[in-house]
C-alpha cells in the first residue's frame, strides 16, 4: 500500500533544466518511480545524456531543446507535449536565470531579465501545464524556489532573491486557485546545492564554502540527488493533501537563527 502511493507508473512528467543538477536528479527520480518524461534544457548534450539514462530505466523520453525564459519556445514545447504525450500529470519547474549584483549598482535591464525569467516565464510554464491539468482534473506542479525566496541571502543575490520571492507567492496563489480543481502546486526551497556554477564560485573564493557551511547545521553542502525523494513525494499520491507548501531542502538553514551556530560534530 505505501509503495503504491509513490508509484508514478502511467504518468507523464515535464522537467525543465534537465541537463544537469537538480533538474537531472528530479528527472531520473521520477523516471525511476515509473513516470514517462518530456525533458527540456538549452544544453542538448546534457539533455540527451539525461534522456539516455531515463530510457535505461525503461521509460519513454522526449528531449526538447528549449529556452524556458522564452515564451514562444515554452508554448512550442507544450504543443510538442500535446503531440507526443497527449497529457501531463507532473510539471517540475526547475530552470531559471540568476545574476549577482548589488542593489545600488544593478542595471535595471538585468534586473528585469532575471525577474522575467524567474516569475513571468516560470508562470507561463505553470499556466500551460495548469490548463491541461485542470481539463483532466488532476496534476502536480513542483516549482523550484529557494531559501532566498523567503529569507534574505545578501552577498549580491538581490535580483535572484526578489525573483524567487515571486515564485514563492506564485506557488501559494496558484494552489489557492487550482487545488480545489485537482491541481496541487508546491515549491521546494533549496539552500546551497553544489552545481558547476557554485563550484566555480567556491573555488574562486576560498572563504565562501565555509560561509555557506556556517549556516547549514547538518554540516555539508547539498547535492543534486538530495532532491530525489522529495520530488517523487510531491509528484505522487503520497502528498495528496499537501498543496501550497514551501518545503525547505536546506540542511537546516532556515531553522537556524541568524545569530546561532551549528552544534559540534559528533
Amino acid at each position: 500500500m505505501i509503495q503504491e502511493l509513490f508509484d508514478l507508473s502511467g504518468r507523464v512528467a515535464l522537467v525543465t533544466g534537465a541537463a544537469q543538477g537538480m533538474g537531472r536528479a528530479m528527472a531520473l527520480a521520477l523516471a525511476d518511480a515509473g513516470a514517462d518524461l518530456m525533458l527540456a534544457d538549452i544544453n542538448p548534450a546534457g539533455l540527451n545524456a539525461t534522456a539516455a539514462q531515463a530510457r535505461e530505466l525503461g521509460r519513454r523520453v522526449i528531449p526538447v531543446t528549449c529556452d524556458v525564459t522564452d515564451i514562444q519556445q515554452i508554448r512550442a514545447m507544450f504543443a510538442e507535449l500535446d503531440r507526443e504525450m497527449q497529457e501531463i500529470d507532473i510539471l517540475a519547474n526547475v530552470a531559471g536565470p540568476g545574476q549577482l549584483g548589488q542593489p545600488e549598482d544593478i542595471d535595471l535591464d538585468i534586473m528585469a531579465e532575471v525577474i522575467y525569467g524567474l516569475t513571468v516565464a516560470r508562470f507561463c510554464c505553470c499556466q500551460e501545464a495548469g490548463r491541461r491539468m485542470l481539463a483532466a482534473g488532476k496534476g502536480s506542479i513542483i516549482n523550484i524556489c529557494s531559501i532566498g525566496g523567503v529569507s534574505a541571502l545578501g552577498r549580491g543575490n538581490f535580483p535572484y532573491s526578489v525573483g524567487m520571492g515571486g515564485v514563492a507567492q506564485m506557488t501559494r496563489e496558484l494552489s489557492a486557485e487550482w487545488s480545489g480543481r485537482g491541481v496541487r502546486v508546491n515549491a521546494i526551497l533549496p539552500a546551497q546545492v553544489v552545481n558547476p556554477g557554485l563550484a566555480e564560485r567556491m573555488q574562486a573564493d576560498e572563504e565562501l564554502k565555509a560561509q555557506f557551511l556556517s549556516g547549514i547545521p547538518i554540516g555539508r553542502m547539498g547535492q543534486p540527488e538530495d532532491i530525489a525523494g522529495l520530488a517523487v513525494f510531491l509528484a505522487s499520491d503520497a502528498s495528496a493533501w499537501i498543496t501550497g507548501a514551501l518545503i525547505p531542502l536546506d540542511g537546516g538553514n532556515l531553522a537556524l537563527n541568524a545569530g546561532g551556530s551549528p552544534g559540534p560534530a559528533r
